[in-house]
C-alpha cells in the first residue's frame, strides 16, 4: 500500500483536529466567557464531553496514519509528526484532565 494514502489520512485527521481546536479557542470559549458563571459552567460540561469524544480519536488516528506512512517509506518527518500529534493525548491526560475533572465534580458550586 502506498504511503501517500496514510499521509493524506494523517493530514485529514490532524487538520480536522486543529480546526476543532481553533473553533473552540476562537469562538466557543470567548462566547462562554461573555456569559454569567452559571451559564458558562453549565454549557461547558456537555461541550467538553463532546469535544473529547471527537478530538481524542482524531489525534490517535493521525498518530497511527502518520506512523504507518513512515513505516511504508515516507520521510522521517512523518514519524516526527506522529510523535507530536501523539503527545497531545498524554499531555491532555496529565496536565489538562485533572482540572477538567474538578470542574465536572457533582455538587460543585457553578456560580463560584
Amino acid at each position: 500500500m502506498a504511503p501517500q494514502i496514510f499521509e493524506s489520512l494523517a493530514t485529514l485527521f490532524a487538520g480536522t483536529f486543529a480546526g476543532a481546536a481553533i473553533i473552540i479557542s476562537v469562538a466557543e470559549h470567548p462566547a462562554r466567557l461573555s456569559c454569567d458563571t452559571l451559564t458558562a459552567a453549565s454549557q461547558w460540561a456537555p461541550s467538553y464531553k463532546r469535544a473529547t469524544l471527537m478530538q481524542a480519536p482524531l489525534a490517535l488516528l493521525s498518530l497511527i496514519s502518520s506512523a504507518l506512512a513512515w513505516l511504508l517509506g515516507a520521510g522521517l518527518l512523518w514519524l516526527v509528526s506522529a510523535a507530536l500529534i501523539g503527545l497531545v493525548v498524554p499531555f491532555t491526560l496529565i496536565v489538562i484532565a485533572p482540572t477538567n475533572h474538578r470542574l465536572l465534580e457533582p455538587g460543585r458550586d457553578l456560580t463560584s
